[in-house]
């Protein structure tokens, strides 16, 4: 049933029909750069591990977590603390700390001298295992979504699997403290995500809101266990926006609940570093020309953004 006008979308029926699950789906991303999405199969005991892992981690001492914070690695992976990362062009820092998990790549790959290396906590001997696992079922997960993307576009089922192997992508572990009576700032400053697509398990507190096109903030609480998945730049730059990455926030919580913490689990999915992005033939028409005449690797495009929220 809709979702305040936002349709949760069951994952069974894209294994009984993929394509008219995939035009589902698509609709929903033409329209609000978002989907809800239910029955995805992701096992709720990796996903529990992993919530109480990172629940571990960020109630540790601040001087040990500020021990995994790598200097020059641009937040990248590892511990990046609280008011570091602010949207682009906002004036004050996001009310936030996150730890950041990469792609694993075996020695001589020739991506290591891009993609660093993962660091782990030495204090939560499960930290490694529990988040890895959650990693890579986001992964598997965000590649059936990608699937349903190409279907929807008119495109190969499997013309994201080559840009996507060995991409860049990113677990992001996210603590948003209790908020003082007169925080300055907010939890989460209106932006855009700057991948291609976001797989956002759903958070124990409220506060992440779309902005439609009628200029509305619509609350995004997705019913217990399903996604949230949504549209980043790298996406709208490929499709010209026909898929468009739209702008959400995460608002501070209401008095009576601004003692407590919030936890969410965001995965990003990259592109390879040296994909280039260059508009898709099919996604330019004579009332939507092409945006970008000009095409960019994931990795230039992606440290660009990385200076604009301070990151780089």
């Amino acid at each position: 049933m809709p979702l305040a006008g936002l349709p949760a979308l069951s994952m069974r029926s894209w294994s009984d029909n993929a394509r008219d699950f995939a035009q589902a789906m698509g609709e929903s991303y033409k329209r609000f750069g978002f989907a809800v999405v239910r029955d995805h199969g992701l096992d709720r005991e990796i996903i529990e591990r992993a919530l109480a892992s990172t629940k571990e981690f960020f109630a540790l001492p601040e001087e040990t977590k500020l021990r995994y914070r790598i200097a020059g690695g641009r937040g990248q992976r590892g511990y990046t603390p609280f008011g570091v990362e602010a949207a682009k062009d906002a004036q004050q820092a996001d009310l936030k700390e996150f730890w950041h998990i990469g792609r694993d790549l075996p020695e001589g790959h020739r991506y290591r001298a891009v993609l660093p290396p993962n660091v782990w906590p030495k204090e939560l001997p499960a930290f490694r295992e529990d988040l890895a696992a959650l990693y890579h079922a986001l992964d598997a997960l965000g590649a059936k979504v990608l699937t349903s993307i190409a279907l929807y576009l008119d495109l190969p089922g499997n013309f994201f699997d080559a840009p996507m192997r060995d991409g860049d992508s990113v677990l992001r572990l996210l603590h948003y403290p209790p908020t003082p009576p007169k925080p300055a700032g907010v939890r989460a400053e209106a932006h855009e995500d700057i991948n291609v697509i976001t797989l956002l398990l759903g958070a124990e507190e409220a506060g992440l809101q779309l902005l439609t096109r009628e200029g509305r903030w619509l609350d995004i609480n997705p019913p217990e266990g399903a996604l949230v998945v949504n549209v980043g730049d790298m996406l709208q730059r490929l499709t010209n926006h026909k898929l468009p990455s739209t702008t959400h926030r995460v608002v501070n919580p209401v008095a009576e609940r601004a003692h407590l913490p919030r936890y969410s689990i965001p995965f990003f999915h990259h592109f390879a570093p040296d994909y280039l992005i260059k508009t898709l033939p099919g996604c330019v028409t004579s009332e939507n020309p092409d945006r970008y005449p000009e095409a960019i690797t994931a990795g230039d495009y992606l440290q660009m953004r990385l200076r604009e929220i301070r990151l780089a």
